[in-house]
């Protein structure tokens, strides 16, 4: 009895120390996980007051900022205004001067905020971190640079200015704008054509409107009975007459070609686009030559296709008679 109360004693006192053990490790583990949680919280709490600590900065960054873009706001005012009066000024100057010039005061203020609102922040880091990466970027955005530069030699040499008419690599259209990044044309039934700049300055550009004066021409023809001369002496007087039509350089008409059909007379005149469009004189003067011709009696020809059908004949008859003829 005596043993049993023995055992029953260590039994409870062994228990106990294992409790006890218990106790303190889940005591210990609640006061870890206590200061883990307390330094995370510390850890938010210095973020929260460092960024309102930082909210003036970033409002007088922001400040900045926008007084710089006020700034290349009346820079571009100012440009355009002195500027765009003076008879020698070419359009594209006014452009390049407009878009590189507040883009580098905006720059500026970008910058100045920067330096604002980020402690330590120096436009020296800045320009190390894009030295570092200038190969990477140079590679990676090696297009867009290439359309920039091509951007700026466009609008600095001046071959063509907005409202122009111009051909590109087989699309025509009149300039709507010329971007740094691209071309944007009008084409002549409504839409809108981007041409990277890089294509127009490699590329054949042909000016529809870079002089005043335009060349029109058609070919018309006259059957071979007709007289020649008389239908050269009625589409002259038609030009004589015609006061939109420039007198100098002289228009005139030639036979061109001796067709199938018809003789060919290439009439050629010149215009004033400020006056009058390509498409409305030779239009016009396409109606006035049908008219004369059939006053005066002079045909133009077209060519006829005759078709015969043999009745009375079977398939076959009919084949061999194609064969035949063939």
């Amino acid at each position: 009895m005596a043993e049993e109360k023995t055992q029953l004693g260590e039994v409870t006192q062994e228990t106990s120390e294992l409790i006890q053990q218990a106790t303190e490790k889940t005591t210990q583990k609640v006061i870890e996980h206590t200061h883990k949680y307390n330094d995370a919280y510390s850890a938010i709490d210095k973020i929260i007051e460092g960024f309102w600590e930082r909210v003036p900065y970033f409002l007088i960054a922001l400040g900045v900022i926008l007084i710089f873009w006020l700034i290349a706001q009346l820079f571009k005012f100012f440009v355009k205004k002195t500027l765009s009066n003076r008879s020698y000024t070419r359009q594209n100057l006014v452009l390049v001067l407009n878009r590189v010039g507040s883009s580098v005061i905006i720059f500026f203020g970008f910058l100045i905020g920067l330096v604002i609102a980020i402690p330590g922040f120096t436009p020296g880091q800045l320009m190390s971190a894009l030295g570092i990466g200038s190969v990477a970027i140079g590679f990676a955005f090696k297009d867009i640079f290439q359309n920039l530069l091509s951007g700026v030699l466009i609008l600095l040499g001046e071959p063509f200015k907005i409202g122009d008419d111009i051909i590109v690599s087989g699309m025509e259209g009149t300039v709507e704008d010329i971007q740094i990044r691209a071309t944007f044309l009008r084409s002549p039934d409504g839409r809108r054509i981007v041409i990277p700049n890089a294509t127009v300055y490699t590329s054949a550009v042909t000016v529809n409107t870079a002089y005043p004066r335009r060349r029109c021409q058609f070919v018309v023809g006259i059957g071979y009975e007709d007289d020649v001369q008389k239908a050269k002496s009625i589409i002259m007087a038609i030009l004589d007459k015609d006061q939109l039509i420039l007198s100098q350089p002289a228009f005139n008409v030639n036979v061109t070609q001796l067709a199938d059909f018809s003789i060919n007379l290439t009439v050629t005149w010149w215009v004033d686009t400020q006056e009058n469009s390509t498409g409305n004189s030779i239009s016009t003067v396409q109606e006035h030559v049908i008219e004369a011709f059939a006053e005066h009696g002079i045909s133009i020809p077209y060519p006829v296709q005759e078709v015969k059908v043999y009745r009375g004949e079977s398939i076959e008859d009919a084949s061999g008679r194609a064969k035949q003829s063939t």
